[in-house]
């Protein structure tokens, strides 16, 4: 049995409210479980250097934890100086997948920063932050169709992304922090709806893990975004609708 009750193949609790932040193109505050993280994607008519008169767009995302996010309060890292390896390689992975879900060309030259703040951590807040960020990210193109600054959203996909682990339980599916902790394998899946593997993040905390082990966590990855991937549909019409 695990920890929480729940069944090996059962997510937590999802909820992704939008409109969140008032003054953003697109925002979304997604709760999955005891985590929540709010994404809010911001929109300005320039791209970086390397991008300049190339005729494409660039999307970027900025991560971090409120000081009480956790159990301790952590120290805000722009009172140290610099960011930690940790939230430079968060932010690269969420920027990474959405990228792969967005037609940078048909863009134009506009870059979108998502900005991923979590508010509380509970385990599972880079997949969080991926999961409603692409609400945060469709919801600020969808504006921007809307207002016929572009002809078409630009989006050629949707992602999401779902944790998976090997415990004591055996392999589960949405790892929450007690789990996550103490997990003898962790992964990370950032999938698409139509199938696709955009980034996959595996390390053996014990001993290393088999193939078949991994196919049985990228099973359990693949039912549990489904569930992601409705929750982000909602969202959207909802939003939409309003």
């Amino acid at each position: 049995m695990r920890p929480s009750g729940r069944a090996h193949h059962a997510m937590r609790p999802v909820t992704i409210e939008t409109g969140f932040a008032h003054h953003a193109e697109g925002s979304a505050l997604i709760r999955v479980g005891g985590t929540e993280v709010l994404c809010v994607a911001s929109i300005e008519q320039r791209v970086p250097p390397f991008l300049k008169g190339k005729g494409s767009g660039w999307v970027t995302a900025e991560y971090g934890m409120l000081p009480r996010a956790t159990h301790t309060r952590g120290s805000r890292e722009a009172a140290k100086g610099k960011q930690s390896g940790r939230t430079q390689e968060i932010q690269r992975l969420i920027g990474r997948s959405l990228r792969a879900v967005t037609d940078l060309k048909a863009l134009g030259e506009m870059s979108i920063t998502l900005d991923c703040d979590v508010l509380n951590a509970d385990g599972g807040t880079r997949c969080a932050s991926i999961t409603g960020a692409w609400v945060a990210l469709r919801l600020a193109l969808g504006k921007l169709h809307r207002e016929r600054v572009l002809t078409t959203v630009p989006l050629i996909g949707q992602v999401a992304a779902v944790s998976c682990g090997l415990t004591d339980a055996g392999a589960v599916l949405d790892l929450d922090y007690v789990e996550d902790s103490a997990a003898a394998a962790d992964t990370n899946f950032v999938l698409t709806a139509a199938g696709g593997i955009v980034e996959i993040q595996g390390t053996a905390e014990e001993k290393p893990f088999s193939e078949e082990e991994f196919l049985t966590l990228l099973g359990l990855a693949k039912s549990g975004v489904k569930t992601l991937f409705a929750a982000q549909d909602a969202a959207v019409v909802a939003a939409e609708a309003a």
